[in-house]
């Protein structure tokens, strides 16, 4: 079999013409370009593939490097390889040759850093998948994307002594509809207050409030591997997993942008720039 040949970058960086806050954002799952060998070897057709998606939440925070803080975001889809799961968090299920147990209840579930499967449980091959394949997407996509978000971590934390991530995702609508009058917009993880300080979440959960969004805190998601592995208040790394609504901005069953897609727009871009704003060192003016 042909090694994995990716002819771009596993990554779109923007960076600010100036960085005027400690604040870093980023979209490991909004990734949507399919490399061939996978949408030939898939079994599923492509909204279903897309099913995954964190879609448009890239878009969602375009604003971001015009008000001074960087934005990196996945390329690649989270169903060719998850950004937000351990490098070795294989799944025997899928990849040949692992003859130890799989790690963890994500990895059983299909969900390791190779998924086995999309949304609603459906397999994406009919097989499995050779070992090297798998390796060489670790070394394609993985590693340069943390190898680049480690990077940016150590920038901003010398230039400012402190940084916070915002590591941004969206959330199936059905995955709180069960929640009622209670049913979020936001959930924020923070893996309760394991990776970032308290008062940095209050702080964030205000402005989503301010917005007139419901918001949670650690239920259902309280943050997976980036919020796990890059928290450290103490080293004066914070970070905060921002999960959205998919419902309040996209049509999930075709994964288009739905009506309400540009007032939501508009909302998050006045997130983004009141976020920014707590945290902007006196003086700094943002790059507009």
């Amino acid at each position: 079999m042909a090694p994995v040949q990716l002819d771009r970058l596993p990554y779109i960086l923007q960076r600010p013409a100036r960085v005027t806050a400690p604040v870093i954002f980023s979209s490991p799952h909004s990734g949507r370009d399919y490399p061939e060998g996978m949408i030939s070897r898939s079994i599923l057709d492509e909204r279903r593939l897309r099913s995954s998606e964190d879609a448009f939440v890239d878009d969602l925070l375009a604003s971001a490097p015009a008000r001074g803080a960087a934005l990196l975001a996945a390329r690649y889809p989270r169903a060719y390889v998850d950004l937000n799961r351990a490098e070795d968090e294989l799944d025997p299920a899928l990849i040949e040759g692992l003859l130890r147990p799989p790690r963890g209840a994500r990895v059983m579930a299909g969900l390791g850093v190779i998924p086995r499967v999309v949304a609603g449980n459906r397999p994406i091959y009919a097989g499995k998948l050779p070992r090297a394949e798998a390796e060489a997407r670790l070394a394609a996509v993985w590693r340069p994307y943390h190898a680049v978000l480690a990077a940016l971590l150590g920038e901003v934390r010398r230039r400012f002594g402190r940084v916070i991530l915002f590591d941004m995702h969206s959330m199936p609508s059905e995955a709180v509809d069960q929640m009622g009058e209670r049913r979020p917009d936001i959930v924020l993880g923070d893996r309760f207050g394991v990776a970032a300080r308290s008062e940095t979440t209050a702080q964030v959960e205000a402005v989503f409030s301010s917005l007139g969004l419901r918001v949670a805190r650690n239920a259902p998601f309280a943050g997976a591997y980036i919020t796990q592995r890059y928290g450290r208040p103490a080293e004066g790394i914070e970070v905060v997993q921002i999960e959205i609504n998919r419902g309040l901005y996209m049509d999930e069953t075709h994964v288009i942008r739905s009506e309400s897609y540009d007032v939501f727009a508009a909302l998050m871009e006045d997130a983004v720039a009141r976020l920014l704003d707590i945290w902007r060192e006196p003086g700094r003016m943002a790059a507009e």
